[in-house]
């Protein structure tokens, strides 16, 4: 279409010719997904269960690029047919307008010319003569102005405002049309890919901006359905209700949305996600900016995780990822949505999405959900980076006082409800057994979350691993009563032993003045033990002021005041004396480190904590 579109052109537009090639965009789409599918389920694990050499390896890394070749015909063939669809969506509606108003216009005698004018006949009576008012014509738009009928008197023919009417409702069906065509017309010549059969980078780089694109080209088509405001149960409905064809569509426009959607099933989500996870390595690669290249390296080893997945570990599922705040990622080791056992690990200080975090915290999930899986086959263990856990490093040490208050804690215990009420709301057991684990920092968002109204959606029991407090008094504040709270607290985990409030008023001084000696003295690494032997020389000085039931958010977890059940884990390593540092804090999951701690961990997510080994309170 052009600038000149008429009224004819417009209603002769075949709205379903598009939807035509829509459909066969979707179906090339479709088969690319499904080889891509091919290729990661049976192909390759074909070769590596049974084949072994060079030619062998060399065979694995050419399908594996093949894959995400597929990976992105895929995506782009999709998001061509969705932007077929809206334009037809959108058209169609100007269409239904153009033809309510020649509709009315015929019903009422009126003509319709080519420029879009209307003439009317004669109508009323003249307080002159007594017969009818002359009839007349109202230009189209950006036609050539037609003389008006003189009124007599002040007599106005009344069909004149109806012509008016049918005139403005024609032009602003036209004016929308060949808004929409210009609008369509830029985005479909976006979706075009260079000759060859590798796609490199960059072209996963255009891949993102073609769908930020078709998003604001088609944001009306499927962006206002979507329920971002309905519970995690109305939209595991929603999305039910929605055709296979629309589904495909929201998953190619849409990946970021339906992939951290609370209440999409885990297997939606995870191929969202997977896409996601390649946009967004394009849409980082090359930018510059604080923290960008450690959230790239974060993204990358999952992504390698993804496509070389580790056979001893169960199969991975990518729940969430995103790049806002110090990033996002969900990642699930086995079915959330059919285990019988379930459990939601958060983690704590310093967690961000990095390659620390896409290397340590994965496998504390994945060591969780193997060792849950030796009592309980139907078992899989989730790390949830959901929210911004604070950031503490060497050389901030008296700077960052991001861990010293619950505000991300409260924040991210809201994010976690939600979290939780999707792994119910797809859960496919009647009454699946659900616990919720937070360590460091993440324990205080577990205990927020508990302590919401409702408490953990789903959640039967609670473990609390090296924390610095719950923000509750007692284990009975938790929601899930207090047998059903379970401690980890190793003696020379410092963060257990995080000092009261009235202790850290003299440990913050000292902690600042040892910082400062030890830095003159050993650089970066001697201020960090300086910092933590000064500030300790200070906290023992206000130790006796203080209660020793209370740390830093409310009382000890482990101590018998707050009365959950303190299961066994090894002492570790002294913080100084040994200079272990805060190793004992790192240890609780790792089954060659803390094997009972690993072990009393997966008894309770596999719902046998009665052979838990225990450890007297403090």
């Amino acid at each position: 279409m052009s600038g000149g579109l008429t009224w004819g052109q417009l209603r002769a537009v075949r709205c379903s010719e598009w939807e035509d090639a829509a459909d066969g965009w979707g179906r090339a789409s479709n088969r690319a997904d499904a080889a891509r599918d091919r290729i990661d389920r049976q192909l390759l694990p074909g070769i590596e269960d049974s084949q072994r050499g060079e030619a062998a390896r060399a065979a694995v890394v050419r399908l594996r690029d093949l894959s995400r070749d597929f990976q992105y015909v895929y995506a782009e063939c999709g998001l061509v047919r969705t932007t077929l669809n809206s334009l037809a969506h959108e058209l169609r509606a100007s269409q239904g307008a153009l033809r309510e108003a020649l509709e009315d216009a015929r019903a009422l005698g009126f003509t319709v010319h080519l420029d879009g004018g209307v003439s009317f006949p004669p109508a009323g009576e003249s307080w002159t003569t007594g017969g009818l008012l002359p009839g007349g014509r109202i230009a189209g738009s950006g036609a050539e102005p037609v003389a008006a009928v003189p009124a007599a008197y002040g007599n106005v023919n009344p069909n004149e405002a109806k012509a008016q009417d049918v005139v403005d409702r024609i032009a602003r069906a036209l004016r929308e049309a060949r808004g929409i065509d210009e609008r369509y017309a830029v985005t479909l010549r976006r979706l075009t890919a260079p000759e060859g059969v590798e796609v490199s980078g960059a072209m996963w780089t255009d891949a993102h901006g073609d769908a930020t694109a078709v998003r604001g080209a088609a944001d009306g088509y499927l962006r206002d359905a979507i329920p971002r405001d309905a519970s995690p149960a109305e939209r595991r409905a929603w999305w039910d209700g929605l055709t296979r064809e629309r589904q495909e569509e929201y998953l190619a426009v849409y990946p970021d949305v339906i992939g951290n959607l609370d209440g999409i099933p885990a297997g939606v989500r995870d191929a969202a996600n997977r896409d996601n996870l390649r946009l967004l390595i394009g849409k980082l690669e090359g930018v510059e900016g604080e923290g960008v290249g450690a959230r790239l390296a974060g993204l990358r080893e999952i992504e390698r995780q993804l496509r070389f997945p580790d056979p001893d570990r169960p199969p991975m599922y990518l729940l969430g990822i995103g790049d806002e705040g110090n990033g996002r990622a969900i990642v699930a080791y086995g079915n959330p949505d059919t285990a019988r056992n379930v459990s939601a690990y958060v983690p704590g200080l310093g967690a961000a999405l990095d390659e620390d975090f896409a290397t340590n915290d994965l496998r504390r999930a994945a060591d969780t959900a193997l060792a849950a899986r030796e009592y309980d086959s139907s078992s899989a263990a989730i790390v949830w980076l959901g929210y911004d856990a604070p950031q503490l490093s060497g050389d901030d040490i008296a700077g960052n006082t991001d861990v010293m208050f619950a505000d991300r804690a409260e924040a991210g215990a809201i994010a976690y409800n939600s979290f939780m009420a999707g792994v119910s709301a797809t859960n496919e057991h009647e009454n699946p057994h659900v616990t919720a684990i937070g360590h460091s920092y993440g324990s205080l968002t577990v205990g927020q979350a508990a302590q919401r109204p409702g408490g953990v959606p789903g959640a039967e029991d609670i473990v609390l691993l090296g924390s610095p407090g719950t923000g509750a008094r007692s284990a009975d504040e938790l929601g899930v009563g207090r047998d059903h709270v379970y401690v980890g607290a190793a003696e020379n985990d410092p963060v257990t032993a995080m000092p009261a409030k009235i202790e850290a008023r003299g440990m913050a001084t000292g902690a600042m003045s040892g910082a400062v000696v030890g830095g003159a003295v050993g650089g970066p690494v001697g201020a960090v033990v300086g910092g933590v032997g000064g500030g300790a020389a200070a906290y023992f000085a206000q130790d006796a002021q203080a209660d020793d039931r209370e740390i830093w958010y409310g009382t000890d977890p482990a101590h018998e005041a707050f009365g959950a059940r303190r299961f066994r884990v090894a002492d570790g390593p002294r913080p100084i004396a040994d200079m272990g540092g805060v190793d004992a804090h790192t240890r609780y999951f790792d089954p060659k480190k803390d094997e009972e701690s690993a072990d009393n961990i997966a008894l309770i997510v596999a719902g046998r904590s009665s052979e838990i080994t225990t450890q007297e309170r403090r």
